[in-house]
């Protein structure tokens, strides 16, 4: 197995054929809360992280902004500023449709709203959803995640 080109603290940094080389270091090292860097000539590089340590980060910092409303016996979950909105007449479906709604734009933003000056913005939000559980992202959009 190859070392990485750069350490620094929590930091290894690879070329990509070094990082084909170490792919069970790498993840091993991610497992463990480090961060890997894998360039490529001429590119942006990418980091492998945590999943889990990400999803929890992004949870934490990415204000879902969601106002609930109970109108003529229908619940409206909307998300302000974004595109999203759903209506049952019971709360825990209008939740379901939402998380299944927030699907829908990320597997979108990645299609090409993330290209959109309107949208370009919200790459935290569809790695949130794309990292988490529905479980999570309803945990998520009610306060309730521990």
């Amino acid at each position: 197995m190859s070392t990485p080109t750069h350490e620094s603290v929590g930091t290894h940094a690879y070329g990509y054929t070094q990082a084909r080389e170490s792919l069970k270091a790498i993840l091993d090292f991610s497992e463990r809360g480090g961060l890997s860097m894998i360039s490529r000539p001429d590119r942006t590089p990418a980091a492998v992280v945590n999943g889990e340590s990400l999803r929890r980060y992004l949870a934490l910092t990415v204000v879902p902004n969601v106002q609930v409303v109970n109108e003529d016996g229908a619940w409206v979950v909307f998300m302000q500023g974004q595109p999203l909105a759903t209506e049952a007449t019971e709360l825990e479906d209008a939740l379901v449709d939402f998380v299944e709604a927030l699907r829908e734009y990320a597997e979108d933003w990645e299609d090409h709203l993330h290209v959109a000056p309107n949208h370009r913005e919200n790459w935290a939000l569809v790695q949130l959803v794309g990292l988490s559980s529905d479980e999570q992202l309803i945990s998520w959009l009610t306060g309730s995640e521990a």
